[in-house]
């Protein structure tokens, strides 16, 4: 059997498995769309079985379907959505970002509302990378969750970012520095790297972390000041796996190759809300 192809992505990194009974892949495509495309030529010039990929951007994505239909490899997607010419999605393997972004949300609602803190001196900065649907997925749901959960209408002040946390501290620093008034901050963002990227320039502004409520996204930084015991505005995250991810994205593949079963529409994948106190148990490993 020839072998099969995939790709999933971690916290930004990018990276294409090829799997069969005995052999899997990983290529990094980083964030290199025409990287993505030479390399999936390359897997379908193999005679790859399968391919799970995770586009660095999601504009190839009719690109990227159409080899893989054109070559008769089934594709699944991953992280990201892609969809055809025609508006139709690929097969999908991740996470349901509303859905991560409802969970977000909530829990700051109720770390907020548990803090006693009122509207009139609290802000919210929600950073993310403002092209990528994942993303705004997620912050829209986190607000509308936030509102329920919180009992109360927080101005959110949007902040545009690369995903990376030195950007989302250094375009954060600016909003800090233009509300100096606002004395308790919530955080959140399209992933850990923007929540504690704004977490730190609070901190680095002199902002108390008892005066800071972050909920990160994916736990794997927030939890390195758990592990370290510090005092903190990074008080909870959604922990997300990665590895269950790429697994269910091989078994799917593997269930199509060898057994024939059609591809679901989608697999989503299990979140749970940790904070310092129960981190280790759920399994988060901190990068």
């Amino acid at each position: 059997m020839t072998s099969s192809t995939s790709s999933s992505r971690r916290r930004g990194r990018r990276r294409r498995r090829r799997s069969s009974a005995s052999s899997c892949k990983v290529v990094n495509l980083g964030q290199d769309a025409n990287k993505a495309i030479t390399e999936l030529d390359a897997a379908v010039a193999q005679g790859a079985n399968g391919v799970a990929i995770v586009v660095p951007d999601q504009a190839i994505g009719p690109q990227v379907i159409d080899k893989a239909k054109s070559a008769g490899i089934p594709l699944i997607a991953s992280d990201d959505v892609i969809k055809d010419g025609t508006g139709a999605k690929a097969p999908f393997v991740g996470f349901n970002g509303s859905q991560m972004g409802d969970s977000v949300g909530t829990e700051a609602g109720k770390l907020f509302k548990a803090a006693g803190w009122t509207a009139a001196d609290t802000k919210i900065i929600s950073a993310y990378k403002q092209d990528l649907t994942v993303c705004t997925d997620r912050v829209t749901a986190a607000k509308s969750a936030f509102a329920k959960a919180a009992g109360a209408d927080v101005q959110v002040i949007d902040v545009g970012t690369d995903n990376s946390p030195v950007d989302a501290q250094n375009r954060s620093g600016a909003v800090i520095g233009s509300n100096p008034g606002v004395k308790h901050w919530v955080v959140w963002g399209c992933n850990d790297e923007n929540e504690t990227g704004v977490v730190t320039a609070l901190a680095n502004s002199g902002v108390a972390a008892n005066n800071i409520i972050g909920v990160g996204l994916g736990a794997y930084l927030d939890c390195k000041d758990w592990a370290a015991g510090k005092d903190t505005g990074n008080k909870a995250a959604l922990y997300i796996s990665g590895a269950e991810v790429g697994r269910s994205a091989i078994q799917v593949l593997v269930d199509k190759v060898k057994n024939g079963k059609e591809l679901p529409a989608e697999t989503i994948a299990k979140t749970t809300i940790v904070n310092k106190d129960n981190y280790k148990q759920a399994g988060v490993n901190c990068t």
